[in-house]
Protein backbone atom coordinates (compact mmCIF):
# COMPACT_ATOMS: atom_id res chain seq x y z
CA UNK A 1 0.00 0.00 0.00
CA UNK A 2 1.51 3.17 -1.07
CA UNK A 3 2.08 6.10 2.24
CA UNK A 4 0.03 8.63 2.35
CA UNK A 5 3.40 10.50 3.53
CA UNK A 6 5.05 9.70 0.30
CA UNK A 7 2.48 12.09 -2.13
CA UNK A 8 3.50 15.73 -2.61
CA UNK A 9 0.68 18.54 -1.53
CA UNK A 10 -1.38 20.17 -3.96
CA UNK A 11 0.00 23.88 -5.02
CA UNK A 12 -2.01 26.20 -3.07
CA UNK A 13 -4.84 26.57 -1.57
CA UNK A 14 -8.40 27.31 -3.23
CA UNK A 15 -10.34 30.98 -2.63
CA UNK A 16 -12.96 28.97 -0.41
CA UNK A 17 -10.05 27.80 2.16
CA UNK A 18 -9.59 31.73 3.28
CA UNK A 19 -10.64 32.50 6.65
CA UNK A 20 -11.27 35.55 8.45
CA UNK A 21 -8.27 37.11 10.66
CA UNK A 22 -9.51 36.62 14.69
CA UNK A 23 -10.36 40.21 15.49
CA UNK A 24 -13.17 42.48 17.67
CA UNK A 25 -14.07 42.90 21.10
CA UNK A 26 -15.73 39.23 21.85
CA UNK A 27 -12.40 37.46 20.66
CA UNK A 28 -10.07 39.64 22.89
CA UNK A 29 -12.17 39.38 25.79
CA UNK A 30 -12.51 35.34 25.16
CA UNK A 31 -8.68 35.23 24.27
CA UNK A 32 -7.85 37.32 27.45
CA UNK A 33 -9.94 35.04 29.87
CA UNK A 34 -8.38 31.74 28.42
CA UNK A 35 -5.23 32.90 28.66
CA UNK A 36 -6.21 34.11 32.40
CA UNK A 37 -6.96 31.16 33.92
CA UNK A 38 -4.91 29.37 31.51
CA UNK A 39 -7.43 26.48 29.98
CA UNK A 40 -6.89 24.92 27.32
CA UNK A 41 -8.83 25.05 23.78
CA UNK A 42 -9.17 23.21 20.59
CA UNK A 43 -9.49 25.93 18.97
CA UNK A 44 -5.83 27.04 19.58
CA UNK A 45 -4.21 23.28 19.84
CA UNK A 46 -5.81 22.43 17.23
CA UNK A 47 -5.23 25.29 14.92
CA UNK A 48 -9.09 25.19 13.90
CA UNK A 49 -9.55 27.68 11.16
CA UNK A 50 -12.86 28.82 12.79
CA UNK A 51 -11.60 30.49 15.68
CA UNK A 52 -11.76 33.93 14.46
CA UNK A 53 -15.22 33.14 13.60
CA UNK A 54 -16.14 31.37 16.34
CA UNK A 55 -14.21 33.57 19.34
CA UNK A 56 -15.60 36.45 17.75
CA UNK A 57 -19.49 35.36 18.60
CA UNK A 58 -18.27 34.53 22.45
CA UNK A 59 -18.19 30.78 21.87
CA UNK A 60 -14.90 27.66 22.26
CA UNK A 61 -14.91 24.38 22.63
CA UNK A 62 -12.41 23.95 25.89
CA UNK A 63 -10.27 21.09 26.12
CA UNK A 64 -9.95 19.25 29.15
CA UNK A 65 -6.86 16.97 30.66
CA UNK A 66 -4.00 19.07 29.18
CA UNK A 67 -2.52 19.98 26.42
CA UNK A 68 -0.45 16.66 25.61
CA UNK A 69 -2.12 14.01 23.82
CA UNK A 70 -0.63 10.33 24.80
CA UNK A 71 -1.71 9.18 20.99
CA UNK A 72 0.28 10.59 17.78
CA UNK A 73 -2.51 10.53 14.95
CA UNK A 74 -0.85 12.09 12.08
CA UNK A 75 -3.48 14.63 11.18
CA UNK A 76 -3.83 16.29 14.58
CA UNK A 77 -1.89 19.44 15.75
CA UNK A 78 -2.43 18.88 19.28
CA UNK A 79 0.84 18.15 21.01
CA UNK A 80 1.96 14.45 21.87
CA UNK A 81 4.05 13.18 24.86
CA UNK A 82 4.04 12.40 28.53
CA UNK A 83 1.14 14.57 29.99
CA UNK A 84 1.64 16.68 32.58
CA UNK A 85 -0.44 15.63 36.50
CA UNK A 86 -4.27 15.89 36.41
CA UNK A 87 -5.18 19.01 37.75
CA UNK A 88 -8.33 18.09 39.44
CA UNK A 89 -9.15 21.96 40.03
CA UNK A 90 -9.91 22.05 36.58
CA UNK A 91 -13.11 21.33 36.15
CA UNK A 92 -13.92 24.43 38.78
CA UNK A 93 -12.03 26.42 36.47
CA UNK A 94 -14.04 25.19 33.42
CA UNK A 95 -17.53 25.87 34.59
CA UNK A 96 -16.21 29.48 36.31
CA UNK A 97 -15.00 30.37 32.77
CA UNK A 98 -18.25 29.59 31.45
CA UNK A 99 -20.17 31.17 33.85
CA UNK A 100 -18.22 34.33 33.29
CA UNK A 101 -18.53 34.37 29.89
CA UNK A 102 -22.34 33.38 30.19
CA UNK A 103 -22.02 30.69 27.30
CA UNK A 104 -25.81 29.43 26.39
CA UNK A 105 -24.04 26.26 24.95
CA UNK A 106 -20.76 24.45 25.48
CA UNK A 107 -18.11 21.98 23.68
CA UNK A 108 -16.01 20.72 26.26
CA UNK A 109 -13.27 17.80 24.22
CA UNK A 110 -9.99 16.83 25.63
CA UNK A 111 -6.56 14.77 24.70
CA UNK A 112 -6.03 10.95 24.78
CA UNK A 113 -4.95 10.10 28.34
CA UNK A 114 -3.83 6.13 27.88
CA UNK A 115 -1.66 6.86 30.56
CA UNK A 116 -4.34 6.80 33.29
CA UNK A 117 -6.37 4.06 34.92
CA UNK A 118 -9.95 5.84 34.03
CA UNK A 119 -8.01 7.88 31.08
CA UNK A 120 -9.67 11.17 32.47
CA UNK A 121 -13.34 9.56 32.29
CA UNK A 122 -13.72 10.48 36.16
CA UNK A 123 -12.17 14.76 35.23
CA UNK A 124 -15.00 14.21 32.31
CA UNK A 125 -17.88 13.27 34.64
CA UNK A 126 -16.92 16.07 37.12
CA UNK A 127 -16.42 19.08 34.58
CA UNK A 128 -19.71 18.06 33.18
CA UNK A 129 -20.94 18.24 36.59
CA UNK A 130 -19.63 21.39 37.68
CA UNK A 131 -20.42 23.25 34.16
CA UNK A 132 -24.32 21.87 35.41
CA UNK A 133 -24.08 22.94 39.19
CA UNK A 134 -22.53 26.70 38.17
CA UNK A 135 -24.28 26.46 34.33
CA UNK A 136 -27.77 24.95 35.03
CA UNK A 137 -29.31 26.29 31.83
CA UNK A 138 -25.97 25.70 29.65
CA UNK A 139 -26.44 23.03 27.04
CA UNK A 140 -23.36 21.12 26.78
CA UNK A 141 -21.70 19.01 23.76
CA UNK A 142 -18.89 16.53 24.45
CA UNK A 143 -16.37 15.19 22.23
CA UNK A 144 -14.97 12.52 23.95
CA UNK A 145 -12.12 10.13 22.77
CA UNK A 146 -12.55 6.23 22.59
CA UNK A 147 -11.41 5.55 26.19
CA UNK A 148 -10.27 2.38 24.28
CA UNK A 149 -13.90 0.95 24.31
CA UNK A 150 -13.71 0.87 27.80
CA UNK A 151 -17.18 0.66 28.43
CA UNK A 152 -16.78 1.44 32.04
CA UNK A 153 -15.23 4.85 31.19
CA UNK A 154 -17.95 5.51 28.88
CA UNK A 155 -20.79 4.93 31.04
CA UNK A 156 -19.30 7.92 33.03
CA UNK A 157 -20.26 9.97 29.88
CA UNK A 158 -23.88 8.50 29.90
CA UNK A 159 -23.73 9.18 33.94
CA UNK A 160 -23.17 12.66 33.24
CA UNK A 161 -26.07 12.38 30.55
CA UNK A 162 -24.93 15.86 28.16
CA UNK A 163 -27.22 16.86 25.69
CA UNK A 164 -24.90 15.71 22.24
CA UNK A 165 -22.19 13.29 22.95
CA UNK A 166 -19.65 13.03 20.19
CA UNK A 167 -17.01 11.03 19.09
CA UNK A 168 -15.03 11.23 15.38
CA UNK A 169 -14.26 8.93 13.04
CA UNK A 170 -11.53 10.68 11.76
CA UNK A 171 -11.39 9.32 8.33
CA UNK A 172 -12.44 6.33 5.88
CA UNK A 173 -11.35 2.69 7.47
CA UNK A 174 -8.18 1.86 4.88
CA UNK A 175 -6.61 4.97 5.89
CA UNK A 176 -7.60 5.24 9.66
CA UNK A 177 -3.87 2.54 10.36
CA UNK A 178 -2.24 5.58 8.89
CA UNK A 179 -4.43 8.63 10.21
CA UNK A 180 -5.01 7.59 13.37
CA UNK A 181 -2.57 5.15 14.28
CA UNK A 182 -3.51 4.41 17.85
CA UNK A 183 -7.24 3.90 16.84
CA UNK A 184 -9.43 1.86 15.45
CA UNK A 185 -12.09 2.15 13.08
CA UNK A 186 -14.60 -1.16 14.09
CA UNK A 187 -13.60 0.35 17.47
CA UNK A 188 -14.92 3.66 17.30
CA UNK A 189 -18.14 2.76 15.42
CA UNK A 190 -18.73 0.32 18.57
CA UNK A 191 -17.92 3.39 21.15
CA UNK A 192 -21.05 5.32 18.83
CA UNK A 193 -23.34 2.56 18.87
CA UNK A 194 -22.67 1.63 22.86
CA UNK A 195 -23.57 5.78 23.71
CA UNK A 196 -26.97 5.53 21.74
CA UNK A 197 -27.84 1.77 23.16
CA UNK A 198 -27.15 3.48 26.50
CA UNK A 199 -29.35 6.21 26.14
CA UNK A 200 -27.86 9.42 24.55
CA UNK A 201 -30.39 11.10 22.92
CA UNK A 202 -28.46 13.09 20.40
CA UNK A 203 -24.78 11.31 19.03
CA UNK A 204 -22.27 13.11 16.21
CA UNK A 205 -19.66 12.06 14.45
CA UNK A 206 -16.93 13.73 12.13
CA UNK A 207 -14.79 12.90 9.10
CA UNK A 208 -12.17 14.62 7.10
CA UNK A 209 -11.62 14.63 3.54
CA UNK A 210 -8.64 15.25 1.75
CA UNK A 211 -6.36 12.55 2.68
CA UNK A 212 -6.49 10.36 -0.52
CA UNK A 213 -10.00 8.62 0.29
CA UNK A 214 -12.66 8.05 -2.61
CA UNK A 215 -16.23 9.05 -2.80
CA UNK A 216 -16.86 5.44 -2.45
CA UNK A 217 -15.09 5.61 0.97
CA UNK A 218 -16.65 8.51 1.98
CA UNK A 219 -19.59 7.08 1.78
CA UNK A 220 -19.29 3.77 3.13
CA UNK A 221 -17.86 5.54 6.10
CA UNK A 222 -21.22 8.06 6.52
CA UNK A 223 -23.84 4.72 6.18
CA UNK A 224 -21.41 3.00 8.63
CA UNK A 225 -22.05 6.07 11.01
CA UNK A 226 -25.33 6.01 10.39
CA UNK A 227 -25.96 2.25 10.98
CA UNK A 228 -24.88 2.84 15.09
CA UNK A 229 -28.23 5.47 14.79
CA UNK A 230 -26.06 8.62 14.57
CA UNK A 231 -27.99 11.49 14.63
CA UNK A 232 -25.19 14.30 13.35
CA UNK A 233 -22.77 13.95 11.11
CA UNK A 234 -19.70 16.60 10.03
CA UNK A 235 -17.49 16.83 7.28
CA UNK A 236 -14.77 19.16 6.43
CA UNK A 237 -11.42 19.77 4.41
CA UNK A 238 -7.89 18.11 6.18
CA UNK A 239 -5.90 20.59 6.62
CA UNK A 240 -1.92 19.85 7.13
CA UNK A 241 -1.03 21.41 10.66
CA UNK A 242 2.58 21.18 10.24
CA UNK A 243 5.49 20.00 7.58
CA UNK A 244 5.61 17.24 10.18
CA UNK A 245 1.94 15.93 9.97
CA UNK A 246 0.43 13.99 6.59
CA UNK A 247 0.43 16.78 3.57
CA UNK A 248 -3.35 17.64 1.93
CA UNK A 249 -3.58 15.22 -0.99
CA UNK A 250 -7.07 16.96 -2.54
CA UNK A 251 -8.93 19.93 -1.80
CA UNK A 252 -12.46 18.76 -1.88
CA UNK A 253 -14.90 21.62 -4.11
CA UNK A 254 -17.88 23.31 -2.10
CA UNK A 255 -19.95 20.92 -4.93
CA UNK A 256 -18.86 17.75 -3.63
CA UNK A 257 -19.16 19.29 -0.24
CA UNK A 258 -23.14 20.14 -0.77
CA UNK A 259 -23.48 16.31 -2.49
CA UNK A 260 -22.29 14.84 0.43
CA UNK A 261 -24.96 17.02 2.48
CA UNK A 262 -27.02 15.99 0.84
CA UNK A 263 -26.84 12.05 0.47
CA UNK A 264 -25.93 12.70 4.34
CA UNK A 265 -30.07 14.07 5.11
CA UNK A 266 -31.21 10.85 2.54
CA UNK A 267 -29.20 8.37 4.94
CA UNK A 268 -31.25 10.04 7.78
CA UNK A 269 -29.00 12.01 9.58
CA UNK A 270 -30.52 14.80 11.56
CA UNK A 271 -28.31 16.85 10.98
CA UNK A 272 -25.36 17.26 8.52
CA UNK A 273 -22.68 19.87 8.41
CA UNK A 274 -20.13 19.92 5.39
CA UNK A 275 -17.98 21.94 4.30
CA UNK A 276 -14.61 23.15 3.96
CA UNK A 277 -13.81 24.65 7.09
CA UNK A 278 -16.56 22.86 8.80
CA UNK A 279 -15.12 21.29 11.99
CA UNK A 280 -16.54 18.98 14.87
CA UNK A 281 -18.08 22.23 16.80
CA UNK A 282 -18.65 24.23 13.93
CA UNK A 283 -22.48 25.63 14.40
CA UNK A 284 -22.37 22.91 17.58
CA UNK A 285 -25.50 24.62 19.03
CA UNK A 286 -27.79 23.50 16.96
CA UNK A 287 -27.12 20.08 17.04
CA UNK A 288 -29.37 20.14 20.67
CA UNK A 289 -32.34 20.79 18.38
Amino acid sequence: MESIMENKLPVGKPKWLKVKLPIGQKYTELRGLVDKYKLNTICTSGSCPNMGECWGEGTATFMILGNICTRSCGFCGVKTGRPETVDWDEPEKVARSIKIMNIKHAVITSVDRDDLKDMGSIIWLETVQAIRRMNPETTLETLIPDFQGNTRNIDRIVEANPEVVSHNMETVRRLTREVRIQAKYDKSLEVLRYLKEQGIKRTKSGIMLGLGETEAEVLETMQDIRNQNVDIITIGQYLQPSKKHLPVKEYITPNQFEKYEKIGKEMGFRHVESGALVRSSYHAAKHIL
